[in-house]
């Protein structure tokens, strides 16, 4: 297992060996951070889809990212393995070291495991019901479970398919919105203060350096919206769990130039004023990473988005999400070196200015 985290001196040192200008790093929490992420969603749960992550994480790493973000039940666990390796080869080859990589990963969802040759419920019938991990009742019509003996167990899972004794962030997995048709909105926020107490025990015990939550519609979507959370809420419900020097630091959403409520729906509060959840989150401490950049490729066909510094459609979408206040990096799912190599061109680019930015969404949204 390898030990160790992302550090201030290892990131810095990363971007100083990188050869990539440091605009296209963001500090935040004490660590140097690209502004874009590899992930690692979508893929057959087969051995060719495994070496073909492995290497595309090998490649983006190799080219100055340093942000790679996976899921336990992404590929049945397969993707997590594929990470694992990439990171291992690369430390074992002394091309980088463990503290100048920020690895994430997300529990919650039920899942299996590819590589153990029973059904989907025969799975879960041997590994999690008999050892007593899920009971009845646990897990919710959307596949979800966020009981403490469930979750603790597959954080165990995910650092031995990554090879890892700390992972530097833990999302819960779309608890929101796996969670709310099957429990009140009073349940699922006592919940989730379980979740938080577990999440800041592991950190005590040195497994996570951080905790966030990933989601799809919770913090995009109005106050009238039974799946809507406060995120000033969830924050204050962070320190109250573990004080000033809590480890709730990051969020991750859908966000690009079709999903683009996080910038320009006024879906929380702060106080008393209406703003944005970048916003929010950017008042708050609090990280943004983003999913769906290019919508499973939808936005890369011919006139879909709008042009501007002529950049080709895959550059485009990149560079609108990167230079959004309040992100810090896009997390773009790629395999073969061509698609690697293609996206990674943004990374020869200064993102936008704040200037330059506003005057693009202002052309956009006029």
């Amino acid at each position: 297992m390898i030990s160790g985290n992302a550090t201030l001196e290892g990131t810095e040192k990363f971007t100083e060996n990188s050869g990539i200008n440091n605009a296209n790093f963001k500090k935040f929490a004490n660590l140097f951070l690209s502004n874009v992420g590899v992930g690692t969603y979508l893929g057959d749960a087969d051995s060719n889809t495994d070496e073909l992550v492995t290497n595309a994480v090998k490649q983006s790493i190799l080219s100055g990212i340093n942000v790679i973000d996976t899921a336990i039940n992404y590929r049945s666990q397969k993707a997590e393995r594929s990470v694992g390796k990439a990171i291992t080869e690369l430390i074992e080859e002394g091309k980088i070291s463990r503290d100048q990589i920020f690895l994430s990963s997300k529990n919650g969802y039920l899942t299996n495991d590819a590589d153990v040759p029973l059904g989907f419920w025969e799975y879960v019938k041997e590994e999690y019901s008999q050892k007593g991990v899920i009971k009845e009742g646990d897990v919710t019509s959307g596949y979800h479970c966020m009981t403490i003996p469930y979750l603790s167990d597959q954080l165990e899972r995910s650092l031995k398919n990554l090879n890892l004794e700390c992972l530097d962030l833990m999302y819960l997995h779309n608890a929101v919105e796996g969670q709310i048709k099957d429990v009140s909105k009073e349940k699922f926020l006592e919940n989730l203060k379980s979740v938080f107490e577990l999440y800041e025990q592991k950190r005590k015990e040195g497994k996570i350096k951080f905790y966030g939550m990933a989601t799809w519609e919770c913090f995009r979507v109005s106050s009238d919206n039974p799946q809507h959370l406060s995120l000033e809420d969830t924050v204050n419900m962070a320190k109250e769990v573990g004080g000033e020097n809590h480890g709730f630091r990051f969020i991750q959403l859908p966000y690009n130039m079709n999903y683009d409520q996080a910038l320009l729906g006024k879906t929380q509060t702060i106080g008393t004023d209406s703003v944005s959840v970048l916003e929010a989150a950017t008042r708050l401490g609090i990280g943004v990473f983003t999913s769906v950049p290019f919508m499973q490729g939808r936005l890369l066909q011919p006139g879909v988005m709008p042009e501007f510094s002529d950049l080709k459609p895959s550059l485009r979408a990149l560079q609108f999400i990167r230079s959004s206040p309040g992100v810090i990096a896009p997390l773009v799912g790629q395999k073969s070196s061509e698609h690697v190599s293609e996206n990674l061109e943004i990374m020869k680019i200064d993102p936008l200015t704040e200037n330059e930015f506003l005057t693009l969404v202002k052309k956009l949204t006029s």
